[in-house]
């Protein structure tokens, strides 16, 4: 349930998104050197979000540099990484992992328990380095899974779940700043719940799977719903990132919080649309 919190390219600066792209490649160099090519698969936009909120609120020492990879094999692309950098690489393996554990529990894809074999020993390695955080995380994976299968109704109570792990990882230590980053991470959390609901309950429907929004997707006026939840869930984010004095990187934040992570929900409601014209047809 990642890969929502994107940023909106053509609302981007050039020099803003050569920016973000730095620390996009910064976060998949550090995964490779940490975890390797398995570990570099599991980049997402998600955690570089992660990485872009912490450095802008702490502002640490930050190593610039360039690197090739096998996306960009002639063109050496510019890297940043700092230690916000590793924090994210390894929350990055590490809700992959589970990720892919949920996967075969729910729909027993093979593909998902082949590679959540590849990432066990590399989760292992994440889970020491972050003991703590990891616990708390895994015990609310458990209520979200436990809730899925007795098929929890109240949204509001499962997406919350979700975003109590939203809460510990964006919280990197406590300090003064722990308030609003919790605030800020539960509810980012459960947008990014309802919002992976919204986006596979037909694929949910169809197979069987659990969806809290399966009751409610024949009624009509479903997407403004769903879209008014949203709304609720990203105000209060924002709110609290406002609280925060970030002077970096704020204008690629705000495209993010603001604007970019309506992107998929805006793809998503306009398939519907073109898919329901078809069936009229």
């Amino acid at each position: 349930m990642f890969g929502y919190v994107v940023m909106n390219r053509p609302e981007m600066k050039i020099k803003d998104y050569d920016l973000y792209r730095s620390f996009y490649c910064g976060l998949c160099r550090e995964l490779r050197e940490r975890y390797g090519i398995s570990g570099q698969i599991t980049l997402t936009y998600d955690l570089t979000f992660v990485t872009l909120l912490l450095s802008g609120l702490y502002e640490p020492p930050t190593k610039k540099g360039t690197s090739r990879c096998i996306v960009h094999p002639v063109r050496r692309q510019p890297v940043r990484k700092n230690e916000f950098t590793e924090y994210a690489a390894d929350m990055n393996v590490f809700l992959a992992y589970y990720k892919c554990v949920d996967d075969w529990k729910d729909e027993k894809k093979l593909s998902r328990l082949a590679y959540s074999r590849l990432l066990e020993r590399k989760d292992k390695k994440a889970e020491a380095l972050w003991k703590n955080k990891t616990s708390v995380i895994i015990r609310h994976l458990n209520e979200i899974s436990a809730m899925e299968k007795a098929g929890e109704t109240d949204i509001d109570k499962i997406s919350g779940c979700f975003g109590k792990i939203m809460e510990e990882i964006l919280v990197y230590k406590e300090d003064q700043w722990e308030p609003a980053l919790r605030r800020m991470g539960f509810y980012l959390g459960k947008f990014i719940y309802l919002m992976d609901a919204f986006d596979d309950v037909e694929e949910d429907i169809e197979k069987g799977n659990y969806n809290p929004f399966a009751q409610d997707y024949i009624i009509e006026g479903f997407e403004e719903k769903v879209r008014q939840i949203l709304i609720m869930m990203m105000a209060e984010a924002c709110r609290e990132f406002e609280k925060l004095p970030i002077i970096k990187y704020a204008d690629i934040l705000r495209n993010i919080l603001y604007s970019g992570v309506w992107c998929r929900f805006e793809t998503v409601s306009e398939k519907r649309k073109e898919k329901q014209e078809k069936k009229h047809v």
